[in-house]
């Protein structure tokens, strides 16, 4: 008799779950799914591994959806791309282990120490990956003499020698180089193989 009278009862709390189960449904579906487009172009701007898009989106939707359960947000587009934001930091954490590619120069970034915090490595990642998409749309001679002058540090003369050019060409080579990426990370990222 007392199992079903009362607010504890299982057939008073059912409504209302399924009630609030519907409402977080609708305002998933009206507000939340809209923002896929955003928050892809936040995934590939800041997740190198493409191959993980679909799992990554996957898991920022259940956080919004569970989290939404408890309180539905007032500002579902920040809320949105701070979970996906919080998720790839959670994930930077995790991995520990960072591939090289990931960080051309660790000492730069001050992880020498390992107290790097992950949200700085996210945007870290997502600097270098624009820098090296740059590198790798200069002319081939180019991006070898920015490499060789900007990332191993080598002057003019060795450059030339290694490069088996005159000195002049090494440092034209390095201007059209340094033209063509502020070109393409300032001035909307075009193709710069056609650059002389």
């Amino acid at each position: 008799m007392a199992e079903t009278s009362g607010p504890e009862s299982e057939g008073e709390r059912a409504p209302r779950a399924g009630s609030a189960w519907a409402e977080v449904n609708a305002w998933f579906v009206r507000e939340v799914l809209p923002l896929e487009a955003a928050l892809m172009h936040f995934l590939r701007r800041n997740w190198r591994n493409r191959n993980d898009f679909a799992d990554l989106r996957q898991e920022v939707y259940v956080r919004v959806y569970e989290a939404a359960q408890k309180e539905i947000p007032r500002a579902p587009k920040p809320f949105l791309l701070r979970t996906a934001r919080n998720l790839l930091i959670n994930r930077v954490k995790r991995e520990q282990i960072v591939p090289i590619e990931t960080f051309a120069d660790l000492d730069v970034l001050g992880t020498g120490s390992g107290d790097v915090a992950p949200d700085r490595a996210v945007i870290a990642r997502e600097e270098l990956r624009v820098l090296q998409d740059a590198l790798d749309r200069l002319p081939p001679r180019a991006r070898e003499a920015i490499v060789l002058r900007q990332i191993e540090g080598l002057s003019l003369k060795e450059i030339a020698l290694r490069m088996n050019i005159a000195e002049k060409t090494v440092e034209r080579h390095i201007t059209i180089g340094l033209k063509g990426l502020a070109d393409y990370l300032y001035g909307g990222g075009h193709d710069l193989r056609g650059l002389k």
